[in-house]
């Protein structure tokens, strides 16, 4: 007698917002490459509802999720066991469920280094650094970033107090400075310029200066969209020698997600070309 049909496991992104998200399709077409049997879909979750819809994914049988703005700090804290890039960073992009409990990983250092130095051959080795942003997306990218050995990396934040906090959290390595964005207006340039701040996805203008970029200047969205960012626009406007989007990064990530899941890692190579379709 024939055997009953096993459903597909369940993955899932988990934010705020996430409609925009290309997740669902790049997971699909990894599960498509490498013969895997699975399900991605988007659960939108409010900060007070987080928790709740991570733990009842979990309970309705999901397999894990990613976790995207604003939840990889709270991530961190609900995980209970940790991977070292996830222990590091502070904030969690991927968890698996286990008859154990929660397990927390972060894959979006590599991921961006990988998309940063192999698909855009951008060096980071010698060159000064900035991030735009404290948060979450900048805590997975900080600790890979100094691995590179930068000349220096300095983070910017709206507020001192959230850029000194991750600071201290970092054991405050020598290459890390840390200011305000208002302390940006007499900053010199830099040669990479990384956008780890959320305004891209709500449409704000950058209230940068413009002299943070100069012709030799690469700038980098962690953000993206089928469109030119705020943050790309903005930087393209103000000369700098390239702006890219994070979609690279994304998809580098994402297969680092689906490696710890499946035990396979999917080429990215093919699945970065029909989104570079999609955005052309």
């Amino acid at each position: 007698m024939p055997t009953p049909s096993t459903a597909p496991d369940r993955y899932a992104l988990v934010g705020h917002p996430v409609a925009h998200s290309r997740s669902p399709l790049i997971h699909q077409l990894f599960a498509m490459q490498t013969g895997e049997d699975l399900t991605y879909e988007l659960i939108d979750s409010p900060p007070d509802q987080f928790e709740t819809d991570v733990r009842g994914f979990a309970a309705g049988g999901g397999r894990g999720v990613n976790v995207t703005v604003p939840h990889k700090e709270a991530a961190f804290e609900l995980c209970n066991t940790l991977g070292e890039e996830a222990q590091a960073a502070g904030a969690v992009n991927t968890i698996s469920f286990s008859a154990a409990g929660l397990h927390g990983d972060n894959t979006d250092g590599v991921g961006f280094i990988r998309d940063l130095t192999l698909n855009q051959e951008c060096a980071i080795v010698a060159k000064r650094v900035l991030i735009l942003g404290a948060g979450g997306a900048a805590r997975g990218i900080i600790g890979p970033i100094l691995a590179e050995n930068p000349s220096a990396l300095i983070i910017a934040n709206r507020t001192l107090k959230r850029a000194e906090r991750l600071r201290q959290e970092l054991n405050s390595p020598e290459k890390l400075t840390v200011c305000r964005f208002s302390e940006l207006e007499t900053a010199d340039g830099f040669d990479l310029v990384i956008n780890a701040t959320s305004a891209g996805l709500k449409g704000e203008q950058p209230p940068f200066p413009r002299q943070l970029i100069r012709n030799q200047t690469f700038c980098y969205d962690l953000a993206y969209s089928l469109k030119p960012t705020p943050f790309v626009t903005w930087a393209t406007a103000c000369g700098a020698s390239r702006a890219v989007q994070g979609w690279g990064m994304l998809v580098e990530q994402a297969a680092e997600s689906f490696a710890i899941w499946r035990g396979k890692r999917p080429d990215t190579r093919p699945i970065l070309e029909k989104l570079t379709d999609l955005t052309a």
